[in-house]
C-alpha cells in the first residue's frame, strides 16, 4: 500500500475532496488496510484471507465512484469501473464480463510501468538529448558492410543504417548541445517518428464484444510507424518515453502489473441494482444470466488477458446502486453473499452543497475562479450566494431527479454562462456573486418545474 496509509489518515484524505459519508469512507479505509495486513501474514493463512466486498446504496451523484476512485489513487490501488448494465445493453450479447479483468490489468500495467520509467527517467533524459542532437545534425547514412551473409541480411532488414559522422557533423553537434542545454532550441521544430498501434476491429465480428480477441490480434501486429513534425520542447517527452520503453523490461512490469492487480486490484461495478430481479432494464431472464456470468469472478476464478492468467479471488469488488426499485435482496443469493459489506450513502442536504461548493481543494467555485482568471477577470461568491445556490440545488433535486452533486454543475453553468461569455472582453474586472445575482439569474427556472427540469 502506497505510504502504508492507516484507515484514519484514508479517511481523512477523502475528507479532503469528498463531502460527507464518513461511513463509506470507514468501510472502504477498512477494506483497504486489511489488504495491507493480509500481505503481512504467512503465506498458508495469506491464500485464505479473502476481501470483504461492499456494496454501496445510494442516489447517483453522492460519492460513491468518487470515494473508491480516490481511495485508488490515494493508495496506489490499480481501478476499473464497469457498468453492470453494459452486460446487457444489446440482449444477451452485451460486453463479455470477463473484460472488467482485463481493463483492470491494463490500470495496473500503466501505473508498474510509469513507477519503472520514473526510476529510468534520468537515463532516458540523456539518451532522448542525444537523439536530438542527432535529428537536428544527422549524420551520413551507409549500408553497413560485412561478409557474413547473415549478417548482410540483418543489416538490410534494421531501420536504422549505420551513420558515418564527418568532423564538420561531429563539431555540429557539439555546439547544438550547448544550444540545447542553454534551452536556446525548444522552439526549433524537429521531424520524429512515432508509432500507432494497429486497430483490428475491422476483423471482429459485429454485435459482440472482442476485447479479449483483439488483445491477443495486436500483439502478433505490427505497430505503425509515421512521421511527425514537432519542436523540440515537444518532441524531447516523446523520445524521452520511447527510450525509457527500451531501458525497462517488458516481461518484470508484465508480471508485476499481474500481481498489482491479483493483491491491490479494486473493481467498481456499477447500476447492480439494474441487473436484480426488481429493476427496470430487460427482461428477469437477461438480468439473472448476466448476475450468474458476475458470479465467477467475483467468487475467484483465473482470467486470461493478453499479459498472462490472473486469478480474481484476491481482487476487491465494490457493487453500487440507487436501489430505488430493487432491493439488494433482489440479488441471486450467491452474489448477495459475495458483498457481506453493506453501507447506505445518505442524501445531500443544503449543508452538503453548501459544504461541496466551498470546502474540496478543487471545488466548482474554485474552478470557475481559476478559469476566469485565465482571462484576467476575477469573480468571488458571498457567503449567501451559496447558500442560495444550495438550497436551490436542494430543491432542484427534490422537485426533480436527485442527481446529487451532480446538479451543482448545471445550476453554476447555467448562473455564470453569459460571464464566460463575455469574459474574454472583461479583463481587469471584478465581479462579485451576490445572492440577488443568484436569484436574478436562477430564480425563475427555480420557480417552474418545467423549466427546471429541462435546464437545471
Amino acid at each position: 500500500m502506497k505510504d502504508n496509509l492507516t484507515p484514519r489518515e484514508i479517511t481523512k484524505r477523502l475528507d479532503e475532496d469528498i463531502i460527507g459519508q464518513h461511513e463509506a469512507k470507514r468501510k472502504v479505509a477498512i477494506a483497504m488496510r486489511n489488504r495491507h495486513r493480509r500481505m503481512q501474514l504467512d503465506d498458508s493463512l495469506k491464500a485464505e484471507v479473502v476481501p470483504k466486498n461492499i456494496l454501496m446504496i445510494g442516489p447517483t451523484g453522492v460519492g460513491k465512484t468518487e470515494i473508491a476512485r480516490r481511495m485508488a489513487k490515494l493508495t496506489g490501488a490499480p481501478f476499473s469501473k464497469v457498468e453492470a448494465t453494459k452486460f446487457t445493453e444489446v440482449g444477451y450479447v452485451g460486453r463479455d464480463v470477463e473484460s472488467m479483468v482485463r481493463d483492470l490489468v491494463e490500470a495496473s500495467v500503466k501505473i508498474v510501468k510509469e513507477e519503472k520509467m520514473r526510476l529510468v527517467e534520468e537515463d532516458a533524459e540523456k539518451l532522448a538529448e542525444e537523439r536530438l542532437i542527432t535529428l537536428l545534425a544527422p549524420g551520413e547514412k551507409r549500408n553497413k558492410q560485412s561478409s557474413n551473409p547473415f549478417e548482410m541480411f540483418m543489416n538490410q532488414q534494421s531501420d536504422e543504417p549505420a551513420e558515418e559522422v564527418t568532423p564538420e557533423v561531429r563539431t555540429k553537434r557539439m555546439n547544438l548541445r550547448e544550444k540545447l542545454a542553454a534551452g536556446q532550441l525548444e522552439d526549433t521544430d524537429v521531424t520524429i517518428e512515432v508509432e500507432q498501434e494497429q486497430n483490428p476491429t475491422g476483423m471482429m465480428m459485429p454485435g459482440m464484444d472482442n476485447s479479449g480477441m483483439q488483445d491477443m490480434l495486436k500483439q502478433f501486429m505490427p505497430k505503425n510507424k509515421h512521421k511527425r513534425t514537432m519542436p523540440v520542447s515537444k518532441a524531447r517527452g516523446y523520445l524521452k518515453r520511447q527510450e525509457a520503453e527500451k531501458i525497462i523490461d517488458t516481461d518484470s512490469v508484465n508480471d508485476e502489473a499481474i500481481s498489482l492487480a491479483e493483491t491491490m486490484g479494486i473493481i467498481f461495478i456499477d447500476e447492480m441494482d439494474k441487473i436484480a430481479k426488481g429493476g427496470q432494464n430487460s427482461g428477469d431472464v437477461s438480468r439473472e444470466g448476466v448476475q450468474r456470468d458476475i458470479l465467477p469472478i467475483v467468487e475467484g476464478s483465473t482470467v486470461q488477458t493478453k499479459y498472462g492468467p490472473v486469478a480474481t479471488e484476491h481482487i476487491l469488488f465494490i457493487g453500487a446502486g440507487a436501489f430505488h426499485v430493487a432491493k439488494p435482496s433482489d440479488l441471486i443469493p450467491e452474489l448477495q453473499g459475495r458483498f457481506p459489506i453493506r453501507v447506505e450513502l445518505d442524501k445531500l442536504k443544503t449543508e452538503d452543497f453548501e459544504k461541496i461548493l466551498k470546502e474540496p481543494k478543487s471545488s466548482l467555485v474554485k474552478q470557475y475562479e481559476a478559469l476566469l482568471a485565465t482571462e484576467g477577470v476575477t469573480i468571488s461568491f458571498t457567503e449567501a450566494a451559496i447558500h442560495t445556490l444550495a438550497e436551490i440545488a436542494f430543491e432542484v433535486n427534490s422537485g426533480t431527479d436527485d442527481i446529487g452533486a451532480r446538479r451543482l454543475h448545471t445550476i453554476l453553468e447555467t448562473l455564470l454562462e453569459e460571464l464566460l461569455f463575455e469574459a474574454s472582453g472583461m479583463q481587469g474586472a471584478h465581479v462579485e456573486i451576490t445572492e440577488q445575482y443568484v436569484l436574478s439569474r436562477l430564480d425563475n427556472i427555480k420557480s417552474d418545474k418545467n423549466l427546471s427540469a429541462f435546464i437545471l
